[in-house]
């Protein structure tokens, strides 16, 4: 008797904790699918309600904004510039738990051909992001993002 109270305990808990995964998965994909919108916007108008203040982006040019703000002020101007009006979709996004409160969602993303300011033409890319999404306060929050154009994905050429 005392065996089988024992496993229907460890059943019920490992229902639950299955449940809290799910939805903490929902909630990553939440994050990952706001940041999406905000840049196919361009405004970044909604950050502030999924990133941290801390929050750091490293865009596909190797360069490193760190802090909300900065971050914001840097896609904002090139979202103006030359990312105005381009548009990104998922293709695919997978998340895993690095801890009950850390995760790491590694997503591929089609985007819209542009023009970089010297010149280059980005066509067919597939660009791969990996969102660092932390839990301060039972809150999901963006904490940093690594975008990375996927080799042989794009024609970029030095062309003019």
């Amino acid at each position: 008797m005392k065996f089988f109270l024992c496993i229907t305990m460890l059943t019920g808990l490992s229902v639950i904790a299955k449940g809290q995964a799910l939805q903490d998965k929902k909630a990553i994909e939440k994050i990952v699918i706001a940041f999406q919108e905000d840049f196919n916007d361009g405004g970044f108008k909604n950050a502030s309600a999924y990133s941290t203040t801390d929050w750091e982006h490293i865009n596909p040019g190797g360069g490193i904004d760190k802090g909300r703000d900065s971050v914001l002020k840097t896609v904002r101007a090139v979202h103006q510039t030359f990312l105005k009006g381009v548009t990104m979709r998922i293709e695919r996004m997978d998340i895993r738990f690095l801890t009950h409160d850390v995760a790491i969602a590694d997503v591929i993303h089609k985007v819209d051909n542009y023009t970089t300011p010297d010149g280059i033409k980005h066509e067919n890319e597939r660009h791969i992001k990996t969102y660092v999404i932390v839990k301060k306060k039972g809150k999901w929050l963006l904490a940093q993002d690594h975008n990375t154009i996927i080799q042989g994905s794009n024609t970029a050429t030095n062309q003019k």
